[in-house]
């Protein structure tokens, strides 16, 4: 259950991160967004760590664990936060959904092969409803979306690139669904504490290859011409990602791989909420957001309950429960 609720912790503020990430690429540019908000986890992380008396932990991980926390942070926070920067910016939070739930796929497969995590019929149903959910609302009202923001265009308002957006939103999975299964690498059978010590770690070497992007020419200069009001959303955006990876960390030392993602799904529906309250020139809302999050919702209380919790509590037929004890591979 505890990992059950970091995991949705971490949906809800990276929905907060996404709407303030969104709001600071208006007039911000991608390459800044990365340079503010990635340095930020490192200091953040520090603080927890020291605070909640984690320094052993941190300086008693093996040269394995830092090599997985190392990978899950430059593939997460570097290659994961640009892409999703880049979709973001050219089609809006809302928008990019739908297509960077690829990131699943990559997480649930690998789970699988790398980790030998079992499929269970209540997980795969819950999964299925998580994903379906936001697919609703997405697939739905498409042309609705793309007719409104077209007449937003004409008013001389934001102008979606959707080949772009959909294509780094697609590519972004790739670097949110691989992470996981290297930070569950490092921190499996270990404690929340130990996990703060594993973010410090994974922001570490995402700050340092950051750091050698910035060596690049016009890089430093191009960051300092940021205006004030792209800053101010690029920071409080810095501080909501490391609240999410926290949380995110903190759950996948002690819940499988294939529990934690899927309801970190919700962050798809509550982005509608905190882009409303954010963002809602900017982005495109949809009316059948409460159904598809009543169907997320029921996918993951499945994924939050055991099938022995489920059996134990359900007067189920036995035939039901032998085949809810079925497990894949």
């Amino acid at each position: 259950m505890l990992g059950a609720f970091l995991s949705l912790m971490a949906a809800i503020t990276f929905a907060l991160n996404n709407a303030t990430s969104r709001r600071g690429v208006i007039s911000g540019t991608v390459v800044q967004a990365l340079a503010i908000t990635v340095p930020m986890g490192v200091p953040l992380f520090l603080i927890l760590v020291l605070g909640f008396g984690q320094l052993t932990a941190l300086l008693n991980l093996s040269h394995e664990s830092i090599f997985w926390l190392s990978c899950a942070g430059i593939i997460h926070f570097v290659w994961g936060r640009y892409c999703n920067y880049r979709a973001a910016k050219a089609i809006g939070a809302n928008l990019m959904g739908a297509a960077s739930q690829s990131d699943i796929l990559f997480t649930l497969a690998l789970a699988v092969m790398v980790l030998g995590e079992k499929m269970t019929p209540m997980r795969v149903l819950g999964i299925v409803l998580v994903l379906c959910g936001p697919f609703v609302t997405m697939i739905g009202d498409l042309k609705k979306a793309k007719a409104h923001q077209d007449a937003i265009a004409a008013k001389g308002g934001f102008q979606p690139k959707y080949v772009e957006g959909y294509l780094f939103a697609f590519l972004s999975g790739t670097g949110y669904g691989v992470s996981p299964i290297f930070v569950r690498l490092a921190l499996r059978d270990t404690d929340p504490g130990a996990a703060l010590a594993g973010g410090l770690v994974s922001y570490l070497a995402a700050t340092a290859v950051v750091a050698v992007l910035m060596l690049l020419p016009g890089q430093i200069s191009h960051v300092r011409k940021v205006d004030s009001k792209a800053t101010l959303w690029f920071v409080i955006s810095g501080v909501t990602v490391m609240a999410s990876q926290m949380f995110r960390y903190m759950a996948l030392s002690i819940a499988p791989v294939s529990v934690v993602q899927p309801i970190q799904r919700l962050s798809l529906l509550l982005r509608f909420f905190f882009g409303w309250l954010i963002n809602r020139e900017h982005e495109v809302f949809s009316s059948k957001v409460w159904i598809s999050t009543i169907i997320a919702l029921v996918g993951a209380l499945l994924l939050t309950f055991t099938t022995e919790q489920v059996t134990n509590v359900l007067p189920l037929p036995q035939s039901v429960v032998t085949f809810l004890q079925i497990q894949w591979p």
